[in-house]
């Protein structure tokens, strides 16, 4: 199993947390976030450890990393995140729930996490840090930029073309 620490202590990084334990060969081990926010020191029983001290206690050469954050400030927040943990070397691991509809030639950044009941169709192309939520529809030709947030029940027929930072809403 490969070892990573998830970024959140929200919502989203919980049901991640969920998602990697039973659906995954990841191993969660720890939550991260910024010191100022931190109000517990465990969480689902794992440690939450301040962002600014991750290097020291799970070294990037050891660890991978995966940022649960929403859609705040149109993703920049979590882009942000991003962009801070890829500078201090993590792998940032992504996720398919094996109830998803994908196929082999699905092209998908790092940090991007699909949830249940999501159809991609062939020849998509899916940027970084990208989250879609359950019940989708990606069709086929169509390309998502990096830092999007797609909620639940989004159709998007083929040959789309979603720009970096977007947001979907609901049944949009």
């Amino acid at each position: 199993m490969k070892k990573i620490v998830i970024f959140g202590v929200g919502d989203f990084a919980q049901l991640a947390y969920y998602y990697f334990k039973y659906d995954s060969d990841f191993e969660v081990i720890a939550f991260t976030i910024n010191k100022n926010f931190i109000k517990e020191k465990f969480l689902l029983k794992l440690p939450v450890i301040p962002f600014e001290e991750i290097e020291s206690v799970f070294p990037s050469s050891e660890f991978g990393l995966f940022i649960a954050v929403g859609y705040s400030q149109m993703n920049k927040v979590r882009a942000s995140i991003y962009a801070q943990a890829k500078k201090m070397g993590y792998t940032l691991v992504s996720y398919i729930n094996s109830k998803a509809i994908t196929w082999g030639d699905l092209s998908m950044g790092d940090n991007c996490f699909v949830f249940e009941n999501v159809v991609i169709q062939p020849f998509v192309n899916i940027g970084d840090d990208v989250v879609i939520w359950s019940g989708n529809h990606i069709g086929h030709h169509s390309s998502i930029g990096d830092h999007c947030f797609i909620t639940s029940h989004v159709v998007v027929s083929g040959n789309v073309q979603i720009g970096p930072y977007c947001f979907l809403g609901v049944n949009s």
